[in-house]
């Protein structure tokens, strides 16, 4: 497999504001050859809110993606639009359609955010999370002996804990690819490109025996992240009728910097 961006943009005019796209091979999912894995749509409609709401006295504090289904290798589009203006504080989402048999589109994951104008509380910095060890401490994970090709094969993975070990699941996760073309990745659009792995390296459960697919993906921001790595200690829960949830702090190369939270559907296979 020769890595691909996650996504090819489409030259496509369009009055009502959408952005096209192609989906690559790098998305392709661990659960299906037939579905795009979490992240690279979840980072497709980070990159419409951000060119959506682009200020540079403002952040995105917190991002929910939900996802409404199996997301297609098909042809794709987006598009955002602020729907609570504001100088301080601002609601803009985001909506992700693919392209159906039949030629109309489905709208199949939305992204709703927050962002929030920027003022100096350096002074009063402080965070609570306890530092997770850095990626230079763990191992290589090689995703090829376990998984066909798809989006865990575009991502340098480096575990510090093994699979299904007591407490947190801890990984370090870098892409090799870019999110469109060959544009920069943006500090969020890179930690959106790993941070829905969280269920997935965080699980107790054997995926040869269960499935955990999440429904959504909730982050929130505190710092924005800088550097290559993205950080992840994450744990999942799973209820007695078939509902879970995974949790995670957040890190970048300075240390802790927000977390997430995830709605797990739990089944035997």
């Amino acid at each position: 497999m020769v890595d691909e961006p996650f996504y090819r943009s489409v030259s496509q005019s369009d009055d009502d504001g959408w952005e096209y796209f192609t989906p690559t091979p790098s998305t392709v999912s661990v659960w299906a050859d037939t579905m795009q894995h979490g992240s690279p749509p979840s980072a497709l409609l980070v990159r419409s809110l951000e060119r959506c709401v682009a200020r540079p006295d403002a952040h995105l504090s917190r991002v929910t993606v939900d996802i409404l289904g199996p997301i297609p290798l098909t042809q794709c589009r987006v598009r955002s639009a602020v729907t609570r203006p504001g100088s301080k504080i601002q609601l803009v989402r985001a909506e992700l359609q693919s392209l159906q048999d039949d030629g109309s589109y489905r709208s199949v994951a939305t992204a709703q955010a927050w962002q929030l104008a920027t003022s100096d509380t350096s002074s009063a910095a402080m965070d609570h999370d306890p530092t997770m060890a850095n990626y230079t401490a763990g191992r290589t994970a090689d995703p090829t002996k376990f998984f066909p090709p798809g989006y865990v094969h575009v991502v340098e993975w480096v575990l510090l804990t093994k699979p299904g070990a007591d407490g947190p699941g801890q990984f370090w996760g870098r892409p090799k690819v870019c999110l469109v073309d060959d544009e920069p990745l943006t500090p969020l659009q890179r930690l959106f490109s790993v941070v829905d792995s969280a269920n997935g390296l965080g699980a107790k459960l054997d995926i040869r025996a269960w499935t955990y697919l999440n429904t959504d993906l909730s982050v929130h921001l505190y710092r924005q992240p800088v550097g290559d790595w993205i950080g992840v200690s994450a744990q999942s829960s799973v209820g007695p009728d078939g509902i879970g949830m995974c949790a995670a702090v957040l890190h970048d190369e300075k240390g802790p910097c927000g977390r997430s939270a995830q709605t797990l559907l739990v089944r035997a296979r």
